[in-house]
């Protein structure tokens, strides 16, 4: 079965609406999470045998707090196990991303819903902090803290 087709099996059967993108190996779907609603792509390339799945940022970070966002993003990657976020620095668009090479073994159901459920809840987990950066008065360094339980 190819890639993609395993990943469409997965958000029919785990009842995600979505919409997949004319001529291309790609979804559109929504997720709600505690802290916003979040606009994701799945994503394969077969010849390269890897999946993506990216959660974006609801909002463009503008670009007088990029460098700040960015400080956010490098605080909040460190320590994760499972998947990064990025920021395009032309633009502001923040993201999640997690992917998995499966060339010579088999994405399965259990892999996708693996990769896109620790991808949402991360989002949704991080989202309060990037927000406060980008719009409020916190320091990466507070809204880092305050996300992960450590102290000031």
């Amino acid at each position: 079965m190819a890639l993609f087709e395993v990943v469409e099996q997965f958000f029919s059967e785990d009842e995600w609406y979505y919409v997949r993108m004319d001529g291309q190996t790609l979804l559109q779907a929504n997720f709600a999470g505690k802290n916003g609603r979040l606009n994701c792509f799945a994503q394969t390339n077969e010849e390269q045998f890897i999946f993506f799945f990216y959660t974006i940022c609801p909002v463009n970070i503008t670009e007088d707090r990029r460098l700040m966002v960015a400080e956010f993003i490098t605080r909040a990657n460190y320590g994760l196990k499972v998947g990064n976020f990025e920021m395009d620095m032309d633009d502001g668009e923040a993201r999640f991303k997690t992917s998995i090479d499966v060339e010579k073994s088999e994405l399965t159901r259990m892999l996708v819903s693996n990769l896109v459920y620790i991808n949402v809840w991360t989002m949704d987990r991080y989202l309060p902090g990037i927000l406060s950066v980008a719009y409020g008065s916190e320091t990466p360094r507070q809204a880092i803290n305050k996300i992960e339980g450590r102290p000031e």
